[in-house]
């Protein structure tokens, strides 16, 4: 059995700074190296949210095309394009500008216009051909 003096001093025994300074260490690096791909990881979920919007406001529009037999006006901004369209409710509201850019009798261009953080700069277009491109801040275009 062991003298009472010995188990009080194991039971008091603790983590040394150095032990502490280094978990915390580890612990901020995996936080460095997360972050930036959390941070990607939310852009995306905003352009792919932003896409789907976009594709239900080109069915909005059909919609309208199908009552009216042409495309309405464009517009200027989210709300305009809200007001001209009340059955169309973007989740991406907050973080994009939605508008119609141009439209005729037959056609019609959509574009989406990153403003929220993380996403800003980023633009998205569909048009009434389902041509749908994804410019990036640095501009390179892609199809989405």
């Amino acid at each position: 059995m062991e003298p009472s003096h010995l188990r009080r001093r194991a039971a008091l025994r603790g983590f040394t700074l150095i032990e502490l300074i280094a978990s915390m260490l580890i612990v901020a690096i995996l936080t460095m190296l997360a972050l930036p791909a959390y941070n990607s990881y939310l852009a995306r979920s905003k352009l792919r949210a932003a896409h789907n919007d976009l594709v239900a406001l080109s069915l909005n529009l059909e919609n309208y095309y199908q009552q009216q037999l042409t495309y309405p006006a464009a517009t200027a901004s989210t709300a305009q394009t809200q007001t001209t369209l009340p059955g169309w409710a973007p989740a991406q509201a907050a973080n994009f500008s939605f508008q119609i850019l141009s439209a005729s009798a037959s056609t019609y261009s959509l574009k989406a216009t990153g403003t929220g953080n993380g996403v800003s700069g980023y633009a998205i277009t569909l048009d009434s051909s389902n041509t749908r491109q994804l410019t990036t801040p640095s501009g390179a275009v892609s199809t989405w």
